[in-house]
């Protein structure tokens, strides 16, 4: 049997996941007739089902995005595009957007076609909703990562989990 290989994204996020842990200290065994009681060590809390990261935005734009109340400056639409041909148009929109000082963007992906429901199960394929699917992982890529602040899903009146907010830095020049 041979080994999977992590990608690189799974290497990135396991680093992620386990970077603030610590080896546990190393305990002698208890001898037979040792007084001294046994330390107990508190477990650490449970991790949310969602890691926690940072936001570059304050509290009153999240809770404006959240909740719908902000107009993208821009809109980005991928509907119908292979997913190389969506890589090269928000990479080029994205860079244009943040020479213009835009902040809020808006980028539709659409959620994919459901399955038929006499359609087989497909176990490997990525058929249905590949744009919806790259497209945050797009946006995590080292290329974007200086210049977007937050990215989330859109609130439904905008498209809601076929469409991302991207809200991007202030210009350093401007």
């Amino acid at each position: 049997m041979t080994r999977r290989v992590p990608s690189e994204e799974e290497r990135a996020l396991f680093e992620a996941t386990f970077r603030d842990t610590r080896p546990l200290k190393k305990t002698r065994p208890k001898r037979a007739g040792a007084s001294k009681p046994v330390r107990k060590i508190a477990a650490p809390p449970l991790a949310a089902s969602k890691p926690v990261k940072p936001s570059g935005i304050d509290g009153n734009t999240e809770r404006g995005l959240r909740q719908g109340e902000r107009a993208p400056d821009a809109r980005l639409d991928l509907h119908g595009l292979s997913e190389a041909s969506a890589h090269r148009a928000l990479a080029t929109f994205l860079r244009g957007a943040q020479a213009r000082g835009l902040r809020l963007l808006l980028v539709v992906t659409g959620k994919g076609k459901a399955d038929a429901p006499d359609e087989p199960f497909d176990l490997g394929g990525r058929k249905r909703g590949v744009l919806n699917a790259m497209t945050p992982r797009w946006l995590r890529e080292s290329e974007f990562a200086g210049f977007i602040a937050d990215v989330r899903p859109a609130h439904r009146k905008h498209g809601g989990a076929g469409a991302l907010y991207v809200y991007l830095r202030k210009n350093a020049g401007r």
